[in-house]
């Protein structure tokens, strides 16, 4: 989940009273590069599904949106780092940055996975074995160790479905599981529900960006399914996967697995479903992600106001 936006232009000349609204533009935009290119929006958007699956289920206030937070951009920056080189042609300005601040970033990283694993110490083994879960995925995911042979794969990354399937389900297991460790409770048909809810938002929204990566994937022999069946195709999939969410959700509501109030969860299909159509229609793609990334905190935001 990358993006790429303008480049900051230098900073305005002259004295700072003189160039006041300039130079709070240019402040602006630094902070917009930071908070885009090193994830730490993606930070917050983890949290915030969180405080959804907590509000869903009901689970209580506990200290998972902070923790699935830290790790999420943890894990992000780091992945952004490591792929600079593989991410220039398609995100440039975010390759540059991750490049020009690998070093500050990656200890930024290692501060934020190491925050969060000493406040999942207080959530007890479950919770901190969670917590480890999306690093240990991500160096299995990342990492050359496959055989490789005539295909030429050697990680799971360059795998087709099964680079997204390790993906979403390394988030919705950590998103759903992780604040049901802190809160001690058990295993329930609202919560698998919950579970597969998360899984196919994420999946959906890990091969979206994947349609402007196409070229780039295509030149290094990674498999997506837009470099597999092209961008029609892949946007009549991710309409599959919005039907199926609804589905899902509507059934389990009916069935008394979730309550009423879980039909929250359907205008943030919607809204991806709106995001959707837009994909391969002229659209910019980097800003239909981050769009389709947002679809968690429209849904969180209705579910509050109805509860």
């Amino acid at each position: 989940m990358s993006h790429e936006t303008p480049a900051v232009t230098e900073r305005p000349s002259g004295t700072w009273y003189r160039n006041l609204g300039a130079t709070l533009l240019w402040n602006a935009r630094r902070a917009r590069d930071v908070l885009v290119y090193s994830s730490a929006y993606l930070a917050i958007i983890a949290a915030a599904q969180v405080v959804l699956a907590t509000s869903v289920l009901p689970l209580g206030t506990t200290l998972a949106p902070a923790v699935v937070g830290l790790v999420t951009f943890a894990v992000y920056v780091t992945d952004r780092v490591a792929d600079a080189e593989t991410d220039a042609a398609a995100v440039p300005d975010q390759a540059a940055f991750a490049s020009k601040h690998g070093d500050i970033l990656y200890v930024a990283a290692c501060l934020a996975y190491g925050l969060a694993v000493s406040l999942a110490l207080l959530g007890g083994p479950m919770a901190l074995a969670i917590t480890l879960l999306p690093g240990a995925f991500w160096v299995v995911y990342a990492a050359d160790w496959l055989p490789g042979g005539e295909l030429g794969i050697r990680r799971l990354k360059d795998v087709f479905l099964l680079n997204s399937t390790v993906v979403a389900l390394a988030w919705a297991v950590t998103l759903v599981f992780l604040p049901l460790a802190f809160a001690a409770r058990t295993v329930t048909p609202g919560v698998a529900v919950v579970f597969c809810y998360f899984f196919l938002r994420v999946f959906s929204n890990t091969e979206l960006p994947n349609i402007r990566d196409m070229a780039a994937d295509r030149e290094i022999g990674v498999r997506t399914i837009p470099t597999v069946v092209g961008v029609h195709r892949t946007r009549q999939v991710l309409y599959a996967l919005d039907l199926l969410t609804a589905a899902l959700v509507a059934s389990a509501v009916v069935a008394g697995y979730l309550p009423v109030a879980s039909l929250a969860l359907l205008v943030g299909v919607v809204y991806s479903t709106v995001v959707v159509s837009r994909v391969g229609r002229g659209a910019d793609v980097d800003r239909l992600t981050t769009a389709a990334e947002c679809e968690f905190l429209v849904t969180l935001v209705v579910l509050l106001v109805i509860v």
